[in-house]
């Protein structure tokens, strides 16, 4: 039987799967929303993943998470690899493209950029205090202009004259849209002004001091916005390059990563097993610290959140 490698990239927004083989080539994939419960997710993605490896023979020896809930989910499914999202994205980056230099990466909630030097991070930075000029920003907007996010992209490319949004803040760019609408601004104008916001907020706060070099890599879900796509060529002035499987990289980045781990035996059969999580404040110390206790079917399989052995206690 042949060997493959899973990789689950949990986010605030979405849920990513993907089973690739020993040469990196991918054999099965998932995308869903996370809606909240990152296990339930996490449990339908397995749920996916193992109908499309139903006819195929292999055997899954080594499970890697990434994403805001990795370690959460890495405890529930024995992952022999947990990593941040940077190393995760970099990783399944250089997979496919070993000489990318730059990586644009929005997803749901938060962005980052990652610089890389011979397929190495030389650096980063991450957005995580504000959703303006995010994959949630987006979808937001274009439900209050009554537009699908699908078409988003699509109509900004109609667009001949892109009106002005200020993007800096949530807040202000919805009071800026309504403001364009009711001037008499086209719908199509409005939409195409809310891409090059989202770019101009990027590069002014995520990107700020950094030097963009080329090749670049746009991936997330807003990487399949070609809206989006068009206005970073536009303001970066460099051609930016999206791949099909942009929106799954952290996931196939973690699961290259679980292939220099000891290998474990993992099971697709988790459909029935009751996993749950549990708070418990401890009052050890003056710290108080909240101590997650992570359960399976009634069994403790681990907890964290102490910063001091008396936290320990707890655990049991």
């Amino acid at each position: 039987m042949n060997k493959a490698y899973l990789g689950i990239d949990i986010g605030s927004i979405s849920t990513k799967g993907v089973v690739i083989d020993e040469d990196n080539n991918i054999l099965a994939s998932s995308y869903l929303y996370t809606e909240g419960s990152p296990i339930v997710a996490t449990k339908k993605v397995i749920k996916e993943l193992k109908r499309q490896m139903k006819n195929k023979n292999y055997q899954v020896v080594g499970v890697g998470t990434t994403g805001s809930a990795r370690k959460l989910i890495g405890v529930l499914l024995g992952a022999n690899t947990i990593k941040n999202e940077i190393t995760a994205h970099a990783v399944g980056t250089t997979s496919i493209y070993p000489d990318a230099k730059t990586i644009f990466e929005i997803g749901g909630q938060d962005s980052k950029i990652i610089f890389l030097n011979n397929g190495v991070v030389s650096d980063y930075a991450m957005n995580t205090l504000c959703a303006a000029g995010t994959g949630a920003f987006l979808s937001s907007q274009a439900k209050r202009l009554g537009i699908t996010i699908e078409k988003f992209g699509e109509i900004a490319l109609t667009s001949k004259n892109p009106t002005k949004i200020a993007a800096r803040c949530t807040v202000f760019a919805e009071s800026d849209l309504v403001h364009k609408a009711q001037m008499g601004c086209a719908k199509e104008d409005i939409v195409a002004g809310l891409c090059y916001a989202v770019v101009n907020n990027y590069l002014n706060n995520v990107g700020k001091g950094k030097v963009i070099r080329t090749p670049i890599i746009f991936q997330g879900g807003v990487s399949k916005n070609i809206g989006v796509k068009k206005a970073f060529e536009d303001v970066t002035g460099h051609s930016v390059i999206v791949d099909s499987n942009s929106h799954l990289m952290g996931a196939l980045g973690v699961a290259i990563l679980s292939k220099k781990k000891e290998e474990v035996n993992f099971s697709f059969n988790i459909e029935d097993v009751v996993y749950e999580t549990k708070g418990v404040e401890c009052h050890g110390c003056s710290n108080n610290c909240e101590i997650i206790k992570v359960i399976r079917d009634k069994e403790l399989i681990d907890a964290w959140g102490n910063r001091c052995p008396k936290g320990e206690l707890i655990h049991k």
